[in-house]
């Protein structure tokens, strides 16, 4: 995503050193979140630690300085998992782990999520596998709200942890980043296998919604929800299957032969397995969009170091079509 091609094995091993280099997050970043409130949601934490960022890394303003964006660009990706992974701990109202620079950046993120402070920490290679390529999955997805957001103010030659934690805020909206939440809350609401047919019938009748299918840009089955879906039974086989799984293969099975849905192309999407997967890994539906903005953050880099490059950029300014009243008189305050 960054640099346009697939690295080398050294330039793998020079990237992931040069992440585990910025994965420390500076002084008085632990301080900062001790001030929210216990209760405070994650995305919410998450989002402000990013801005606040802005303030520990003032040379982040000299942004067309090549190398100086590449440490920025670095840093973000390195500490955006620090970062939820200390909300998560605030949250549950459990001590600070700090990053181990000697694991991977999934295994890296597991430790300081279940980890003791002070203590190794050995990740089980099939739930960081799976959470890596949940990242990579979610990396990037062309000009979504997010994304835009991103390079809007990123237009305005705002430093990338300003930028970003816009973007961040765009995620935080339900009808971007919480489809994931809404589909657990679907399956659970469904009860049993039992129960599907008439969750069907009411969704065809206007009384309910199928959640977790249809995508703007996909009109036929999600190629992510498929790799996601195969990494469920991997995850599953480690933490113990998830009584929601049966339900959402049911609907799955029905939805695919009902030509209802298959004429209006509503096929299964991302989000209909990942909320399954973090559910068992041990997360609440609170850190599913922290978990999308630490995936995405690559991406939405990305997108903004191109914007940057464009020597024909310049700020976005959307053009408005006025529909309101024509000429209208001022009336003075004492008259209205």
């Amino acid at each position: 995503l960054l640099n346009g091609e697939l690295p080398t094995a050294a330039a793998l091993e020079a990237w992931e050193a040069e992440l585990a280099e910025h994965t420390a997050p500076p002084a008085g970043i632990k301080n900062l979140l001790d001030g929210f409130h216990s209760d405070a949601h994650p995305m919410g934490v998450f989002l402000s630690t990013v801005g606040a960022l802005s303030t520990h890394y003032p040379e982040s303003k000299q942004i067309f300085d090549e190398d100086n964006r590449r440490t920025q660009v670095a840093r973000l990706i390195a500490q955006a998992p620090v970062i939820g992974a200390y909300s998560y701990r605030r949250a549950n109202g459990l001590p600070y782990v700090d990053p181990d620079p000697s694991l991977s950046f999934a295994g890296r993120f597991l430790g300081m999520l279940f980890g003791e402070p002070g203590a190794p920490y050995t990740p089980n290679p099939v739930l960081e596998r799976a959470l890596d390529i949940l990242f990579i999955l979610h990396a990037d997805h062309e000009q979504n709200c997010s994304t835009s957001a991103m390079r809007g103010i990123g237009s305005s030659q705002a430093d990338p942890f300003a930028a970003l934690a816009g973007a961040t805020a765009a995620l935080y909206g339900p009808l971007h980043g919480g489809a994931n939440e809404a589909v657990l809350r679907m399956l659970a609401a469904i009860g049993s296998v039992d129960n599907v047919p008439d969750f069907i019938r009411k969704v065809k009748a206007g009384e309910g919604r199928l959640m977790g299918f249809g995508h703007r840009v996909y009109k036929s089955y999600d190629p992510r929800a498929t790799v996601i879906k195969a990494q469920a039974y991997r995850v599953f086989e480690v933490t113990g299957r998830n009584p929601l799984l049966d339900i959402a293969i049911e609907l799955e099975r029905i939805a695919l032969q009902d030509d209802y849905f298959v004429q209006r192309r509503l096929y299964p999407n991302v989000d209909f397995y990942s909320g399954l997967i973090y559910e068992a890994m041990g997360f609440k539906p609170a850190m599913f969009t922290v978990l999308f903005a630490i995936g995405r953050t690559p991406g939405w880099v990305a997108q903004w170091q191109e914007m940057l490059r464009d020597k024909d950029q310049k700020i976005a300014r959307p053009r408005q079509i006025y529909l309101g009243a024509g000429e209208r008189d001022y009336v003075p305050l004492d008259q209205r």
